[in-house]
This record gives C-alpha cells, structure tokens and sequence, in this order.
C-alpha cells in the first residue's frame, strides 16, 4: 500500500561512518524504511570537518546536497566552488568529489543520493552517535515571520 512516511527529527539515527569521520549523518530515508533506492540524510560537518574525496560507482548515481547552515566548500574533480546556507549542490554522476567546512560553525546539508548504491548500508555499519542541542536546534528550527 502507497502511504506518506513522515519521520520526526527525534526519530532520526545518526552515525559516524569511522572514528576519524569529522562529520555526522542522520539518517532520514533509506531503502530499509521506504523500500526505495534513496539514501535521504542530514550531514553534519564538524568544524573543520570534511568528507574524504570519493566517487560513486553507478553512471547514473546522482548526489544532491542542500545547505541548511553554515558554509564549506565543494570540490568535484579538481574544482572548488563556495558553498553557504541556502545553496544547492548537485555532484554529477562519477565525480570524484568531497566537501570541506570553512566556517566558524558547523555545517549542516541535506543530502540526497539516488540510487543507493549501498551508502545508507555504509551509515547504519557506523558508529552510533546522538543529535545534540545544537543539531536539533537546527533541525527544528521555527521559520521567523517579517
């Protein structure tokens, strides 16, 4: 039966892929929960912090990342663009990219990733860890009205 999911940010589980990693990802969506090739999460940089430069191996594999706050930089096959709140990313399919926080705070993307290709299996393989204050204030955060 086709039915809406809805995930509550306390509901979230967030994971350090290895203990080195500089940055978290709460799962949102992901094949296991919605029966879909998507890996959905929220991607937490550490001040500092930065994704090793990787690629994905499927032609058709498409990585979006939307960012919710703070900024970094992108880099996708040599390339560096700035990144801030409120910019998208798309990573074509094969780039060998990574994303590195450049500011005083950390940053937070939501990031998209079709198909799967196992990395929602990657997540949940990690390290446990907790949103803390600061992530579900950013999470929950109530859009201010003029």
């Amino acid at each position: 039966m086709n039915k809406p999911h809805v995930i509550p940010v306390q509901d979230y589980r967030a994971y350090r892929i290895s203990p080195e990693s500089t940055n978290r990802l709460a799962l949102v969506f992901d094949p296991e929960s919605v029966h879909f090739s998507i890996a959905y999460y929220i991607e937490i940089f550490d001040v500092g912090g930065q994704t090793s430069p990787h690629r994905h191996q499927h032609q058709f594999a498409i990585e979006t990342f939307f960012v919710l706050k703070g900024e970094g930089v992108a880099i996708c096959d040599g390339e560096e663009v700035a990144l801030r709140s409120g910019d998208t990313l798309l990573v074509p399919p094969t780039g060998v990219h990574g994303i590195r926080n450049t500011g005083a705070e950390r940053l937070y993307t939501l990031t998209v990733m079709v198909p799967n290709e196992d990395f929602a299996e990657l997540i949940r393989n990690g390290i446990p860890v907790e949103l803390d204050a600061e992530d579900l204030a950013v999470l929950q955060r109530e859009p201010t009205l003029p």
